[in-house]
């Protein structure tokens, strides 16, 4: 035997197998749903006990898209669906018809200078080189959606890179931004794996202000370094005005409920220049604590 290479496989691969039951001889048999091959079958794939299945394929299917992407982390940003750019911000100030809404629309107005900022966040992390593996580190991930999530994917785009939105199926249409990436962009269906995902690559995480979701979000990675389940990473919080008036972090040292180090979890920015330097200063003190001890 003079060639000695053998074939990686031997069993056909699973198009094939798909494509050689759709070719099947048609009776009454192979009509029937149940001869579908279980992979194939819609409404087995969908019944309610087979959750934990579609738990572990939503986990998998979004690992395996940045794995063969290479991307080794990710910048995370999070923020309102509702904080426009500057100059919407301006329109919606102009359509308000009675106090209530004018005053909302003031408030918005002001945040909307973080659409700017987060844009150009954004753009600065975006241009950092491959690692000497080949894996990018930083990558921009957003949620997909419009307005600061918008903002940092487009300030990815700004500078030719390529960034990441984990968009989620709602009641109500949420189409992926048009800046994500299109094969970085991936739908969730459960909330719970999507904040997985946003995390599990996550070196560094800007909070910008938001509503219920981002709360959500960035209360469930306070409580994960709080409690030791995963290493702390610099957590921005943007508007510190913002944040101070819509959650009493300091009552709650007051309250006995958390302590006063907890508060350092994470810090107050303004600027797109104070956080990547926040950043570096968190990982190349990290680096010089790690030398000393080792």
């Amino acid at each position: 035997m003079t060639d000695t290479r053998v074939p990686s496989r031997v069993f056909p691969n699973a198009s094939q197998d798909a494509e050689s039951a759709r070719d099947s001889v048609s009776t009454p048999q192979t009509q029937h749903p149940h001869y579908r091959l279980a992979f194939q079958d819609m409404d087995f794939l969908l019944r309610e006990d087979l959750r934990p299945v579609r738990f572990q394929l939503e986990l998998l299917k979004t690992e395996l898209v940045l794995d063969e992407a290479k991307i080794g982390s990710t910048f995370v940003f999070y923020g309102s669906a509702r904080i426009p750019e500057p100059s919407k911000a301006q329109a919606l100030l102009t359509l308000a018809t009675d106090e209530k809404s004018k005053k909302i629309a003031e408030r918005l107005v002001e945040k909307s200078k973080y659409y700017d900022v987060a844009r150009e966040l954004a753009a600065k992390v975006s241009v950092l080189p491959r690692d000497e593996r080949g894996w990018r580190q930083f990558v921009v991930c957003s949620g997909g959606g419009p307005s600061i999530m918008e903002a940092a994917n487009r300030g990815a785009d700004d500078v030719g890179a390529e960034s990441i939105g984990l968009n989620i199926v709602l009641p109500h249409e949420q189409a992926p931004n048009p800046y994500v990436t299109p094969s970085l962009s991936v739908q969730f269906h459960y909330f719970a794996l999507r904040k997985m995902h946003f995390l599990l690559h996550a070196r560094a995480l800007a909070a910008f202000p938001g509503g219920f979701g981002t709360f959500d979000e960035l209360f469930e990675l306070l409580t994960l370094i709080q409690t030791g389940k995963i290493q702390p990473i610099p957590v921005l919080l943007f508007g510190r005005a913002f944040w101070e008036r819509v959650v009493n972090f300091d009552a709650l040292v007051e309250e006995g409920v958390v302590s006063e180090k907890d508060l350092g979890i994470f810090r107050y920015v303004e600027t797109a220049d104070e956080a990547w330097d926040a950043v570096q200063s968190f990982y190349r003190e990290r680096a010089e604590k790690e030398a000393a001890e080792g």
